[in-house]
């Protein structure tokens, strides 16, 4: 090589050294930083969205473990696991407040803070001066409308989709149905399968029928669907008053009920590893989603047919007004450059 090619190669090497996916960055862990990988759809989500911020912008390895609840919390408290991108606040089993009280595991902050769940119906059946359910606010209203959700089985009944048979929803909802005193004007419909559930609510929101469901969030149908459907009033949450229906052991009896609880959902890591990685920490403390948000990414799970690292790569990409936040300039611009 003669002079000039020499300096060339320095120059575009020392360019090429400035830009922020050159920049090399050692993670401040010197191992591998492992996730729980929950076997559902939104913690994949958020679960890749933190990986990639942690390769790509802190340059750190990451890897996840599969598994549910109860395994991966012990794993955590081992140390054998790191971090949890969802732990639910109100149904945290012992595994987790235990592990929190001996101090091998803490909670980090929210993730996000709205999961929700209620009964639904389609914003075109009561909004509008032709509205057929004009003035349908609440489950009290609900009597005057059998008509209009008329049960093809039971014609003089509406019909309420209910959740699918065996969960736990299911059981709540056959429970305010007494409470609320509607099994007089609604057929309990429990579908067999997610699947069959989300095919009847589809089916109806496309074709503009009166359909009145359960449903919960976040949720890829929930995203799909949209400001497409409202959910009803119930009385207010109180711990109180839902402890005495969760109590009750023949829905039958059930007199009294409210609306379920919004849930929190936070994120958690193993407190050893996390007290040892203040930058890692900072990230997970400032990370903060909403119900609304997971849901676009989980419709653009469905709708695209991609991964969750497809979601996150998505979701990196059209908000940076939510992530950049969540870190230093530096880090951000290596992960867009990454992007």
């Amino acid at each position: 090589m003669n002079l000039r090619s020499i300096v060339a190669a320095f120059l575009l090497a020392a360019l090429t050294a400035l830009t922020p996916a050159a920049q090399a960055q050692s993670c401040e862990v010197g191992h591998t930083v492992v996730f729980a990988g929950l076997d559902w759809d939104s913690n994949a989500f958020h679960t890749a969205v933190a990986q990639r911020i942690l390769r790509d912008g802190m340059g750190c390895k990451v890897d996840q473990v599969p598994g549910s609840t109860i395994p991966l919390h012990n794993g955590m408290a081992r140390g054998d696991i790191h971090v949890m991108m969802e732990v639910w606040a109100s149904n945290t089993p012992p595994s987790w407040t235990q592990g929190v009280a001996s101090g091998k595991l803490v909670e980090l902050g929210v993730n996000f803070p709205d999961a929700v769940q209620g009964w639904f119906v389609p914003r075109y059946l009561v909004e509008g001066d032709k509205a057929p359910a004009r003035g349908l606010k609440s489950v009290a209203d609900l009597p005057r409308f059998k008509a209009l959700f008329r049960d093809p089985e039971e014609p003089a009944k509406g019909r309420f989709l209910n959740c699918i048979a065996g969960w736990q929803c299911e059981l709540f909802n056959t429970k305010k149905l007494h409470a609320y005193g509607l099994t007089a004007h609604y057929t309990n419909f429990r579908p067999g399968t997610a699947a069959a559930l989300d095919a009847a609510i589809l089916s109806a929101v496309k074709r503009r029928r009166p359909v009145l469901f359960y449903y919960w969030g976040p949720t890829w149908l929930l995203g799909q669907l949209g400001d497409q459907v409202v959910m009803l009033d119930e009385p207010p949450y109180d711990a109180t008053r839902w402890k005495a229906l969760a109590d009750v052991k023949h829905p039958k009896d059930a007199r009294d009920a409210t609306a379920y609880p919004v849930v929190e959902v936070h994120i958690g890591a193993n407190k050893a590893f996390i007290d040892g990685a203040p930058s890692i920490r900072a990230f997970l403390q400032r990370y903060r989603t909403s119900g609304k948000l997971v849901s676009e990414a989980l419709a653009y799970m469905q709708r695209s047919k991609g991964s969750a690292d497809d979601a996150a790569r998505h979701f990196l990409k059209t908000h940076p007004e939510v992530w950049m936040p969540w870190v230093d300039p530096t880090v951000a611009a290596r992960v867009r450059a990454a992007l």
